[in-house]
Parts: structure tokens; C-alpha cells; sequence
């Protein structure tokens, strides 16, 4: 998620990842797989760097793939440092993300987005590609898995997680945004019409399924998960998606109810840094910045019955272990 997401005067655009190199197994490309070279940059409260963190977790690449966290609320320079001792990242040594991105391209103006990996040696960002960054660490980190990791990116199902992922992107993923950001009636109203609809079509798909591809957990769960656990303490009400609450759709909030009491899903999520993410930063949709106290989050614990319809979570794999001290965020009160 970058500072720049643009918007003229009636449609919201999100910007494309300007640095789109990848790290790579085979040595087809600059940056070879190495452990302990690269840096992830994430923030909690983002969506799209929120799939980074669930599926290294999920990997069990934390000892291959290092992470920093930045604050939920950015200045002027975008992300930063400032939850760390001294506001420096204590690997990269710097206070802004920025500073990676002018390694890597001097005088670069662009926006400065999440997820990132950095190339510890050299100071320099890699890419910042989100599309592709999950899927490299499914594929391209296999050598580094944890034992019983699961196939996340199957290559079996890659035709069918990828149309999936491309309408859940397009109508639910960058579809609230549209809904949100969107200054022109008719096109929000075309945009909340699109995103309810797709909503509902996910429902049914998920009605007699557990998962949305396969019998087990895949990245098109993932990147469902991330905007359907904001979608009741942001969407609903600060990107005017109320139609329905998430609660209120009884499939899919049983079904984000079982992810989240998933290991590898729930342990990443920190609803603080989200609710002051979205309600302080975006200034021109809350200019207040008051953080609202709700929702009640105690439902997310609370039995969702997904069990009955089969599946199998991890495939033939196991759970990840507990989450490390460095990287724990607070339970649900």
C-alpha cells in the first residue's frame, strides 16, 4: 500500500509497483536465494503486505527472510522506523523506507509502498511487487520451508488460484478502495454494486466448501483473508461499504472465522495498527482522525463450524508453531 495511490476528480488508481525484480533459485535473475540476505518491510496494517507476513509465517521462512514493522501512521516520507529504538530499523539502519528506494534508484519521486524486501549487504530495495512477492516465497523459498510447510501455490491448481485471485483482486481486494476513494456518486455506486455482488458470489462458492481452491489453505485464501478481516473495522463504515456487515454475511464470516483461528492468520493481525492506519492517514475521507473504539472483536474467536464441511488446512503439512517474541502482536481481549 503506498501514500500514492492516485485519484483524479471521479476514479481511484492504484499505483503499479515501479520495482518489480525478483529473488530467484535457479540464478535467472540478479538476486539469488540466499538466507539471511533479505529483509521484508511490512506493516500490519496494510492488506497487501499482510499476505507477505501470512505466508512467510505459514512458510516457516522467518529464520530465512528477517522482517521489519513500521508504524502504522506515516509523515510526509511514508513509512518509518519509528517503533524501533533510536527510529532505526536495527538491520538496514535507516529511519525511512524511502531510503532503500533512493539506493536503489537515485532520485526517485514515486510512492513508497509495502510490502518491500530489502537487500541487506547493499541498503538497496528489490521490489516491492506484491502481486508476485507471495508467490516467489511459495516457490522460489522452497529449499528454506519449514518442515510440514504447506503448498500454498500448487501447480496443479496455479489456472484456477489465479482467475480467483484476479476477480477477488479486481471486486474485493482493490474494490473497496474503489468504493472508498471514489468522488463521483455514480461510480461508487457502481463500485459498491460490484464489490456486494462479488461478495455474494464468493458466498455461494463457499457454501459447501471450505477453502476456495482444493481442499486445503492456498494463496487465494490468503488474499481473501486480508481485506475480510478489515472489512467490519474499516470498509464497512470508513470506505462507505455498508451494505452488509461482515457479520452479517453468515458464509463468509464463518469462513474468515476459521482462517483466523488458523495458525499463521490471527497471530498476524493487529487491529490497532489498522484502525489508526486507515482512520488517521487518510485525512481527506476522516478528517477528524478520531479512531473509532469498535467494533466488538470477541466474534472472532467464537465457533465458526467450518469443520463439518471437510478439507484439510495444511494438506498433508502441519501447523507453524507458536509465533516468535519478536514478532507476537496482542490478542483479542
Amino acid at each position: 500500500m503506498s501514500v500514492t495511490e492516485q485519484q483524479d476528480d471521479k476514479e481511484f488508481k492504484r499505483s503499479p509497483s515501479h520495482f518489480t525484480d525478483r529473488i530467484t533459485a535457479d540464478g535467472s535473475s540478479p538476486w539469488p536465494v540466499e538466507p539471511g540476505r533479505y529483509r521484508l518491510v511490512v506493516s500490519r496494517a496494510c492488506p497487501w503486505a499482510s499476505r507477505a507476513v501470512i505466508v512467510r509465517r505459514l512458510l516457516g521462512l522467518e529464520d530465512a527472510i528477517s522482517m521489519a514493522i513500521v508504524d502504522p501512521i506515516q509523515d510526509e516520507r511514508s513509512w518509518r522506523f519509528t517503533l524501533d529504538p533510536d527510529d532505526r530499523d536495527p538491520v538496514l539502519g535507516i529511519r525511512f523506507l524511502s531510503e532503500a528506494y533512493q539506493k536503489a534508484e537515485p532520485g526517485y519521486d514515486g510512492g513508497v509502498s509495502v510490502p518491500a524486501i530489502v537487500d541487506v549487504p547493499s541498503g538497496r530495495l528489490v521490489t516491492n511487487d506484491y502481486q508476485q512477492l507471495t508467490l516467489d516465497l511459495s516457490t522460489e523459498w522452497t529449499a528454506h520451508n519449514r518442515p510440514g510447510a504447506p503448498e500454498l501455490y500448487p501447480e496443479r491448481l496455479r489456472d484456477e488460484i489465479d482467475a480467483v485471485n484476479e476477480d477477488v483482486f479486481r471486486d474485493v481486494n482493490n474494490g473497496v478502495y474503489l468504493a472508498g476513494f471514489t468522488r463521483d456518486q455514480d461510480a461508487y455506486e457502481r463500485r459498491f454494486r460490484r464489490l456486494f455482488d462479488r461478495l455474494d458470489a464468493l458466498s455461494e462458492r463457499l457454501e459447501r466448501r471450505r477453502y476456495l481452491v482444493g481442499d486445503t489453505i492456498t494463496e487465494a485464501d490468503i488474499r481473501l483473508f486480508v481485506t475480510l478481516v478489515r472489512f467490519d473495522a474499516v470498509y464497512h463504515g470508513h470506505f462507505k461499504c455498508n451494505r452488509t456487515k461482515l457479520t452479517e454475511m453468515p458464509v463468509l464470516w464463518a469462513y474468515v472465522r476459521d482462517l483466523f483461528q488458523t495458525p499463521g492468520f490471527g497471530d498476524t493481525v493487529d487491529f490497532d495498527h489498522i484502525k489508526r492506519h486507515y482512520y488517521y492517514v487518510h485525512h481527506e475521507i476522516n478528517p477528524s482522525r478520531i479512531v473509532p473504539l469498535g467494533p466488538d472483536l470477541r466474534g472472532w474467536t467464537t465457533p465458526h463450524g467450518r469443520e463439518e464441511l471437510g478439507g484439510r488446512p495444511f494438506g498433508d503439512g502441519t501447523p507453524p508453531g507458536p509465533v516468535s517474541a519478536a514478532e507476537w502482536v496482542p490478542t483479542l481481549a
